[in-house]
């Protein structure tokens, strides 16, 4: 269950360190957000922010039959969250960049898990893409901080949306998708934003 001083983490992580990476956290309903680089900076982040909780947009397991994809991608799918799965063309990249980053987060006794924003969005009956329209949700949920004070680039709302998946996890109302043996994506509850306690 959270707890009022709960700091989460979302991260929207690019495939290399040369395009942006989104950084955000939330605490206490207020968001602070940014675009990061190298491993280094994000790994640097963490440390300083010691979150409760780390939900990172990226898949963080490979299948493990030398395949495609996982049954986590499959049951996604089955349930109308299209996934790109770890192997495919464009996705190993940024997989083995998840892969590695999630292995030295977890050696320093943080905790992980792998979200899908789009999937999140959809979950919470909010638009996918609309970027400007699932900011102004976000204030309307009654988040503070960026979201209210500037406008957010779609890596840094692709953030905040992790960072809000793994609050409402903390809250006990998301469902884990998939298997522990090739892992496990978090999806929110199905529920309409509008009827969501933050």
């Amino acid at each position: 269950m959270t707890k009022r001083d709960d700091l989460v983490a979302g991260i929207d992580l690019a495939g290399t360190s040369e395009n942006p990476t989104g950084w955000a956290t939330m605490k206490n309903k207020v968001v602070s957000a940014r675009h990061l680089f190298s491993d280094r900076e994000i790994i640097k982040q963490i440390l300083d922010y010691n979150p409760t909780l780390t939900a990172i947009d990226a898949p963080l397991n490979l299948p493990k039959n030398k395949g495609l994809t996982r049954k986590v991608d499959i049951e996604m799918q089955q349930r109308g969250y299209p996934v790109f799965p770890p192997r495919f063309r464009t996705m190993e990249k940024l997989t083995s960049r998840a892969v590695k980053l999630t292995r030295q987060i977890k050696r320093e006794g943080l905790t992980v898990i792998e979200v899908h924003p789009a999937s999140t969005r959809k979950a919470l009956k909010m638009p996918t893409k609309n970027w400007n329209t699932i900011q102004a949700i976000f204030v309307g949920l009654g988040l503070r901080g960026d979201v209210k004070t500037r406008t957010l680039t779609p890596h840094e709302i692709d953030a905040a949306t992790a960072a809000l998946t793994g609050w409402l996890h903390l809250k006990q109302k998301t469902e884990l998708i998939g298997e522990k043996r090739e892992g496990y994506i978090v999806v929110p509850l199905k529920t309409d934003w509008r009827c969501l306690k933050l």
